[in-house]
């Protein structure tokens, strides 16, 4: 079960041994390029890193910049998931937050 006071919600699915992962990620995503109410620029900050692993191979490794969306929502899928392996998400932004959670795969959906 993915971490409760992360930023990361996490579902899974297996079928055979595809497993299908959903992230939805809790971030501002600020380009840098609006501005307040004051019309002060807003300061950039976006997750730049993704990184997902399972059983110590890393089977997503994403590059992210300012042109994400708030809150972004990811899919991926990969093979060689077994029913009980464990899945280790983390990210990294351009001012230095990060966070991970963890999350058990199961062939029924889990948060």
């Amino acid at each position: 079960m993915a971490n409760t006071n992360s930023t990361i919600q996490i579902k899974s699915s297996l079928k055979k041994d595809v497993a299908t992962i959903r992230l939805l990620v809790s971030h501002p995503m600020e380009t840098g390029m609006r501005k307040d109410k004051k019309g002060n620029l807003i300061p950039a900050k976006f997750i730049q890193s993704l990184i997902c692993e399972h059983a110590g191979n890393t089977v997503l490794d994403a590059e992210l910049n300012s042109t994400i969306s708030t809150n972004p929502y990811i899919k991926f899928q990969f093979s060689g998931a077994k029913d009980g392996d464990s899945l280790k998400i983390s990210w990294s932004d351009n001012t230095g937050g990060k966070d991970s959670a963890e999350l058990e795969i199961t062939s029924k959906r889990k948060k």
